[in-house]
């Protein structure tokens, strides 16, 4: 990652979900400010590439993962649950549309506090306010914890709480990623998450196994290689082992199939092994 600037992923992530309001419309998911929080960035490479009409359907898949993971928060708002985590934000814009501020919902943002400094100006100079509701939380891991950056920030770890890891599992270790999911397990019953994550190379089939190469070969030259992998039933594994008592697995490919029922042509991106999981603690 460049000093001062989020990752190159976090960007890419926030360019096709901009994209997609621009080119689909946002039909599978609507997010009004993901235009604006990047409009200072307007000759950046990545958001060039976002919109390519050939990339609808990448546009789609990370639209699709949006969704579901906002139709998740809605439904743990609706089971009692009143802190909301976005673990490695980037440029996501949920903290700042909260749409159950008047629930009492807070959102705290964990980041890298490069990432955070530079999408606060991104916020400021796009005139985007940030609600009472929303607090960042900047976490530089080399020195701090999860737990006591939360803390710092006001986190209540004796309260139900619901946590948003979308585009990082991949770039971390096992070891960091089964941590960060030992930590959420030990929350109250009733907490969850929904984070996604990648199959190994070698369990696809030779044309996707291609494809996948390519795109960590490009991750890596970006400075952030692919440093995880799990397969389904090791990660069903691991988080029974944790303490989640249920789990919701889906392929990106299917997930964005359940919101393109009528543009069946647009969800044919490459199965490359990538998976969403929902998983909450019982409760």
């Amino acid at each position: 990652m460049q000093t001062g600037r989020p990752s190159i992923t976090a960007r890419g992530a926030a360019a096709f979900r901009a994209a997609h309001q621009e080119l689909e419309g946002g039909r599978v998911f609507s997010d009004p400010l993901a235009l604006r929080i990047l409009a200072a960035d307007a000759d950046d490479p990545v958001l060039e590439a976002a919109f390519h009409p050939g990339r609808e359907d990448v546009r789609l898949s990370v639209a699709a993962r949006a969704r579901f993971a906002e139709d998740a928060v809605a439904a743990a708002v609706t089971r009692g649950v009143r802190q909301a985590v976005a673990l490695g934000a980037g440029l996501d814009t949920f903290g700042c549309r909260n749409p159950y501020e008047a629930e009492g919902l807070r959102v705290f943002e964990v980041d890298h506090p490069a990432t955070q400094e530079w999408k606060r100006d991104r916020l400021s100079a796009a005139e985007i306010p940030v609600p009472p509701s929303l607090t960042f939380a900047p976490v530089d891991f080399e020195r701090q914890s999860l737990a006591d950056g939360l803390t710092a920030a006001g986190f209540d770890p004796a309260r139900l709480a619901f946590f948003l890891w979308l585009g990082v599992v991949p770039y971390l270790t096992h070891t960091a990623v089964l941590d960060t999911l030992g930590f959420i397990a030990a929350l109250p019953d009733g907490s969850g998450v929904v984070f996604d994550y990648g199959e190994p190379p070698d369990a696809l089939p030779p044309e996707q196994r291609a494809v996948h190469e390519a795109r960590a070969a490009w991750a890596a030259e970006a400075g952030e290689p692919f440093l995880s992998f799990f397969t389904p039933e090791e990660l069903a594994d691991e988080l029974r082992r944790l303490g989640f008592s249920a789990t919701q697995d889906i392929r990106y490919r299917d997930l964005t199939a359940r919101y393109e029922s009528g543009h069946r042509d647009a969800v044919a991106h490459a199965d490359l092994g990538a998976h969403v999981i929902h998983a909450w603690t019982r409760g």
